[in-house]
């Protein structure tokens, strides 16, 4: 299984003449994963600072923090809900400047000496929406800090001690978790504000909805463009040597990038405020084309590509399992596929047996792209021939579908190594006992990992300790219970996996502090320009 380029694809564009030819395709570096190696030097640097500057400036973080609490009580008493007073009250913009001096006094202590402020922030009544990507870190609350701005958070978050109070004073839109039509409150209350002609703060909103690693923009959820007004795009940017400020879900930990953070002599931050986007009426109709639009918008800005890659891809990459995906896998690229031809994993994997018994009747007989197109019960388009070729190694226009029902089963449960392997076992194994040969081995693990290339001959060879030249899944299932790491000893033992990772939320839970709102019965990300299922 490997990814077969095809050139560029001209994408429609809106009305508002946002678009250019380009082509969405999957990242040279896997999104959501973050690696950070330090030289002797740097290692060293990073000891002599823990025990000389590193103390000082938690400490000195902390006291501005405390500080700037009850200048924030105090602004924040009153209904959450009531109108801000204008013009301001005299007291309440003292108030203002004094916390703003504050909270950049508190990044300046901890290095940031230098934020770099491009273009022009725009009025609330011009822009009511800022929308900030990429976002790469909790490090991003510094624009937040400059511009007192508000945001979306999580309504757990005004509990915190301090913390709570400091976030009340920007006047944000907490989402709810326990209340199942928080997402849709949450979305009118960003309406409200939006179309007050100013009356309300800005709302900054990380459209990614999670952390990525800056190498490109993922989907931007449709949440922020809803209520079809202008907005403002606003770019970040860490030009420092090293980077300890990219937190992702596969990297170092919270705690840890604040550590080495705080251990850099000086660390520069780039905001730049690019000009107001004005919908048209086609992007006001639909949110997921003026999210996309924009995204693009951005990337231009930023120089790097878009790819229609998720946050669920993520949850994909860093599934626990035995076989977890290599950072080269193209089983992103095969999720995001899916995903364009309205096909929800969720919903396929209740239809798998169903596909494996199709796939095993053809006991190998290849297809083309009609019959796969009838298989799928869905037309032929762009997406089903992208994915086509994903399987399509040869470049004879024809695919194996027990390949496609593997990489399927490790996409709508991707946790469940034995379960994928026994299905693949089904669908290759013998008539007689359903044993295979090392030719299927390689080419179920092959797919199973979204890679190219695979050896499987050392780990064949280990399993098969009878020399019969042919495995079982009971046997496969015995040396997997006795060597449940084989896939990093065997298959992969030189490359760059995901091993030691941060532990999988059980949930799709953003590790970005501006959470994901977007209404989930929305079908809005149906509709983008690519024609791509959010």
């Amino acid at each position: 299984m490997r990814l077969r380029g095809r050139g560029p694809r001209a994408a429609p564009s809106s009305s508002s003449g946002a678009g250019d030819a380009r082509r969405l395709a999957p990242p040279g570096r896997n999104p959501f994963v973050h690696e950070l190696r330090l030289s002797a030097l740097q290692k060293a640097q990073v000891a002599f600072m823990t025990l000389t500057l590193f103390p000082i400036r938690l400490l000195f973080a902390a006291f501005m923090m405390l500080l700037a609490w009850p200048f924030a009580l105090v602004a924040s008493l009153g209904p959450p809900d009531k109108e801000p007073e204008q013009p301001m009250a005299l007291w309440r913009k003292v108030v203002d400047f004094l916390l703003k001096a504050i909270m950049r006094t508190m990044w300046f202590a901890g290095g940031f000496h230098r934020v770099a402020v491009k273009g022009r922030q725009a009025l609330p009544a011009e822009a009511a929406i800022l929308t900030l990507a990429p976002h790469s870190s909790y490090f991003d609350a510094i624009p937040v800090t400059m511009t007192m701005s508000s945001i979306v958070m999580k309504a757990e978050s005004r509990d915190i001690p301090i913390w709570g109070t400091l976030i009340r004073y920007i006047r944000p839109v907490f989402v709810s978790r326990s209340d199942q039509d928080s997402r849709r409150k949450t979305v009118e209350e960003i309406k409200r504000r939006a179309q007050s002609d100013g009356k309300w703060p800005q709302i900054m909103i990380f459209p990614e909805g999670t952390c990525t690693n800056r190498t490109c923009l993922i989907t931007f959820k449709p949440g922020a463009f809803i209520p079809g007004v202008p907005v403002q795009p606003v770019v970040l940017r860490y030009p420092n040597k090293l980077d300890t400020i990219t937190w992702t879900w596969q990297g170092p930990g919270a705690l840890k990038i604040l550590w080495l953070t705080l251990c850099q002599f000086q660390n520069q931050v780039e905001i730049e405020f690019l000009p107001v986007y004005c919908p048209s009426e086609e992007e006001k109709r639909n949110p997921a084309l003026y999210a996309s639009n924009v995204r693009r918008v951005m990337a231009k800005a930023l120089g790097v590509s878009v790819t229609d890659y998720t946050f669920e891809d993520c949850q994909l990459a860093l599934a626990e399992g035995q076989l977890r995906l290599p950072a080269d896998t193209c089983l992103l690229e095969f999720a995001r596929l899916v995903r364009g031809l309205g096909l929800k994993p969720e919903n396929l994997e209740k239809d798998l047996d169903k596909y494996s018994e199709s796939a095993r009747m053809k006991r190998g007989e290849k297809i083309g792209l009609p019959e796969f197109a009838a298989y799928l019960e869905v037309p032929v388009s762009d997406a089903l021939e992208d994915m086509f070729l994903l399987f399509d190694e040869s470049g004879d226009g024809e695919i194996d579908l027990r390949e496609y029902v593997v990489a399927l089963s490790v996409v709508c449960r991707p946790s469940q190594t034995l379960a994928t392997i026994q299905l693949a076992f089904k669908m290759y194994g013998s008539p007689e006992d359903g044993s295979i040969d090392e030719i299927s081995l390689s080419c179920i693990l092959k797919t199973a990992l979204g890679v190219s290339e695979l050896t499987v001959t050392d780990l064949f060879q280990a399993i098969d300790q009878e020399e019969k030249g042919r495995i079982t899944f009971d046997d496969f299932c015995r040396f997997a219970e006795m060597y449940p790491d084989f896939a990093e000893d065997y298959l992969y033992p030189d490359q760059t996996h995901f091993d030691n990772c941060a532990q999988t939320p059980p949930a799709p839970t953003p590790n970005g502090f501006c959470i994901d709102f977007s209404p989930e019965n929305s079908d809005f990300g149906r509709k983008n320009f690519c024609k791509k299922v959010d």
